[in-house]
């Protein structure tokens, strides 16, 4: 009877233990901060794009008058 709640004492500390593990894996999984460099990508790329779409016209001019330049002097060169 003694060795029989000694194996469920040690069964009850090794089930605590697994738990215990589980909730640091679960709090440190919580506290990870790598997926915020994912998220400020994401914010970037929006801003960029919606500048884009903003200023479409202006970029689309530079872009324009760079190529004109260039096509217009690669004949000196």
């Amino acid at each position: 009877m003694m060795k029989n709640v000694e194996m469920y004492t040690e069964y009850k500390e090794f089930e605590e233990t697994k738990e215990r593990q589980k909730l640091k894996s679960c709090r440190e999984l919580l506290q990870e901060e790598d997926g915020m460099g994912t998220v400020e990508v994401i914010l970037i790329v929006v801003v960029l794009v919606g500048l884009v779409i903003i200023f479409k016209d202006q970029i689309t001019q530079i872009v324009n008058n760079l190529f004109n330049k260039i096509t217009s002097q690669t004949g000196k060169v």
